[in-house]
């Protein structure tokens, strides 16, 4: 699915499909941070279960008002104790399946929204 932004001043997910995400226009297919405020990283997790709560707490470094966090080709929540860094910072913490993150990403980071993405890609 090909996703268009409202702004261009930010970090846009313009694609997205099965085991890959296309960030200003460079492919992934591993999981990646993409922050509003302009940070791409790497996220070293290839599936729901290798995450900790050090994963989630390396997302607050930007101070986004909200964190989406994309959960792999389905949805599946993690226990609020992975969470935690997040929460005793006041970050809110939304949970969908990747391709969905990637399109409210998208909308946040369009209306000058600080928000940071998560997206697990998962390797088959």
């Amino acid at each position: 699915m090909k996703l268009q932004p409202d702004r261009v001043d930010t970090l846009s997910i313009q694609a997205h499909g099965p085991g890959w995400v296309a960030v200003n226009g460079q492919r992934y297919a591993h999981s990646v941070v993409v922050s509003s405020q302009g940070r791409l990283t790497d996220w070293d997790c290839q599936q729901a279960s290798e995450l900790t709560a050090e994963h989630f707490a390396t997302l607050a470094q930007d101070n986004p008002e909200l964190v989406i966090f994309g959960s792999g080709e389905r949805l599946r929540f993690v226990s609020p104790a992975l969470l935690r860094p997040l929460i005793e910072r006041g970050i809110g913490v939304e949970t969908m399946d990747t391709m969905a993150a990637a399109r409210t990403y998208n909308i946040l980071a369009g209306e000058g929204r600080r928000v940071v993405a998560a997206l697990l890609i998962e390797s088959t």
